[in-house]
């Protein structure tokens, strides 16, 4: 046994082993897959492609879309026709390559779509199994970018570690300061000049400010160090602050009612749910009679942690202290949802940092194939016909 038939060997389901013994008993055949996803995607799939290329040269596949592609759920991404004795085993290698990348892909269209002005910066490592969930996820992201640069967004620019940041564009990865720092240097402004100091060609200055939940306080502090002290606007380097605020407080400063008073005010608009209306149109509001997500949007826009409301008020106190400079990076759940609503009530956001184009639930990922030909003869099981049109 080659090591490359080894290696297929201890990674595909047992049932898949056997039937390639079954067959290379009674003959080989030709036989040609469909591969689908049960929900919408954008096509990432060279991930897979190119294992079976690796694993079985002599397969011929066809691609039905190209990368980067919008598809409903159930469409045919591909087809794979080769010998059933050597592709059989590769069919749980090459659907492992497929739905992590395609979802992650539709998640990050829909995010950079929303917000087409902002610039993303893909933070997802941590949240991964490992290198090759990750690889998998930041290229589908990187596709799915790709697409919407194509309509016009900035998508994605960069990610927080040197294994992705291929996809993006990028040579390295990119980011200031965890919130480790903080604590190690014992303040906020102590760690933004202990950054300064250690990345002295470093243009983008980035302060998180959310560490001793003084998010107006350590932002006016630092702005006032690197504007009025050390001028280092002067020197061509640009501060912006990161709002991280968790979903368990607060900003500084605002509340419930005040944060309803800043939306308003900012849209122009009278009362809470007049707010809510105005972000999700008037005939989603009706529609949404058990206010599920009338609540979800209310939460997004007035509630605790990075809500519009902090990002609003963080740009007003800013600007009021003449440091309209200051860009303000965001970060916490931005997913396609959260996007959503911050592009439609206008959130003055500079840049987004996120991983929340991962799938949310792993059985979206879930990619199916099935041969529907046998040596030329369709043969398929019963409501799958669809896969031989």
């Amino acid at each position: 046994m080659t090591s490359k038939n080894s290696f297929v060997q201890a990674r595909t389901d047992k049932y898949f082993t056997k039937t390639k013994h079954i067959v290379e008993m009674h003959g080989e055949k030709e036989v040609t897959y469909g591969v689908f996803i049960r929900r919408d995607i954008i096509v990432a799939v060279q991930p897979a492609l190119d294992l079976i290329k690796k694993y079985c040269p002599e397969a011929k596949v066809i691609r039905l879309h190209p990368e980067g592609t919008i598809l409903p759920a159930e469409t045919k991404i591909f087809t794979v026709t080769g010998p059933f004795s050597k592709l059989v085993e590769l069919e749980t290698l090459f659907l492992q390559k497929v739905g992590f990348a395609c979802v992650s892909a539709y998640n990050a269209y829909k995010m950079t779509s929303a917000l087409p002005k902002v610039p993303f910066m893909d933070m997802h490592a941590r949240h991964a199994t490992g290198d090759d969930m990750s690889v998998l996820c930041a290229y589908g992201a990187s596709i799915g970018s790709n697409t919407a640069k194509i309509q016009g967004a900035k998508g994605f620019i960069g990610s927080a570690n040197d294994i992705t940041s291929k996809f993006f564009g990028a040579e390295k990865g990119m980011g200031t300061m965890p919130h480790a720092i903080i604590g190690y240097a014992g303040g906020t402004l102590e760690s933004v000049k202990m950054y300064v100091e250690a990345n002295p060609d470093d243009i983008n200055i980035i302060a998180l400010v959310d560490y001793y939940g003084e998010e107006i306080t350590d932002s006016l502090a630092v702005a006032d160090w690197f504007y009025n002290k050390e001028h280092l606007n002067e020197q061509g380097k640009v501060l912006g602050v990161r709002l991280d605020t968790h979903g368990g407080r607060f900003v500084e400063g605002l509340d419930y009612e005040k944060s309803v008073k800043i939306v308003c005010d900012w849209l122009h608009v009278y009362g809470e749910y007049e707010a809510v209306k105005t972000v999700m149109g008037d005939r989603a509001y009706d529609m949404d009679t058990l206010h599920i997500t009338t609540d979800k949007v209310r939460k997004l826009l007035f509630g605790t942690g990075v809500s519009a409301a902090n990002i609003i008020n963080m740009r007003n106190i800013l600007d009021a202290n003449d440091y309209q400079g200051v860009k303000i990076i965001a970060s916490s759940g931005f997913n396609p949802f959260k996007c959503d609503i911050m592009a439609k009530v206008g959130a003055p956001i500079n840049m987004v940092g996120t991983g929340s184009f991962l799938p949310e639930k792993l059985s979206e990922t879930y990619a199916t194939a099935d041969i529907y030909e046998y040596d030329g003869v369709v043969s398929i099981k019963v409501g799958r016909e669809w896969l031989a049109e």
